[in-house]
């Protein structure tokens, strides 16, 4: 008898498929779906039926709070983005795809910054709760992206390189995002909202990255153009002085 409440509370925690389907609110296709796909992680009985955690089932469900975790309150620092972004070169730098290992030191360690500054001010961008405090950040990366596309130009790199830099920073930084939201327990829609707002952030500052590259390309442009007419302008003057 004192045996019987441990075994009913042990099999609490583990659901059939339908009790797993109800207690989420979807069909019992979505559940073997999700289950398929890894996003579930049931054992098989003997028999071949699945059973599924309550506890993993639950943090599928919405969260009773009115905003989601803070980023920077949740495990994501910046050494574990550091140690996501040195080991996203590796790979990149030997297949002779990345450019940054060409580069003279004081320059690669000019982009690692601005790669720093860019990541942290998303990051407060994405955990600020006020609107103001939002913007404000945003505006911030917005222009570390730009100025990582300025600096690119004046470096000589080709716009596809300044591309293919940044999406080197975006594939880890999202990679982080998601990893902390899913080991912190950030319900679904905690989860789907935090990447979507951080692919829209990400995608202006790409758009920021090419206006910068795009704009320094074109003043430097002019420059030469402006020192090519200088000398035939100013030559009959200088000769007259000289006389």
């Amino acid at each position: 008898m004192t045996r019987r409440p441990a075994v009913r509370a042990a099999d609490d925690r583990w659901l059939s498929l339908g009790e797993a389907s109800r207690l989420l609110g979807v069909s019992a296709a979505t559940i073997r779906r999700w289950s398929d796909a890894g996003r579930l992680s049931p054992f098989t009985t003997p028999g071949g039926h699945r059973r599924f955690s309550r506890t993993a089932l639950e943090r599928l469900l919405p969260a009773d709070r009115r905003q989601r975790p803070p980023l920077t309150g949740q495990g994501l620092t910046p050494g574990r983005l550091a140690r996501a972004y040195r080991s996203g070169e590796r790979p990149a730098t030997s297949n002779g795809a990345s450019w940054l290992a060409t580069l003279e030191p004081t320059e690669r360690e000019t982009f690692r910054d601005l790669g720093r500054r860019l990541a942290w001010t998303l990051v407060a961008h994405l955990d600020a709760t006020e609107p103001e405090a939002r913007a404000h950040q945003l505006a911030e990366a917005t222009a570390a992206a730009a100025e990582y596309g300025r600096h690119g130009a004046r470096l000589g790199l080709t716009m596809s390189d300044v591309v293919e830099g940044f999406l080197a920073f975006r594939r880890p930084f999202l990679a982080e995002v998601s990893l902390t939201a899913r080991r912190r327990a950030f319900d679904a829609n905690e989860v789907a909202g935090l990447y979507d707002d951080a692919e829209r952030a990400l995608d202006r500052l790409l758009v920021a990255t090419m206006s910068g590259h795009s704009l320094a390309v074109g003043a430097a442009r002019s420059e030469r153009r402006r020192r090519r007419s200088t000398p035939d302008d100013a030559g009959p003057l200088e000769g007259r002085a000289r006389s």
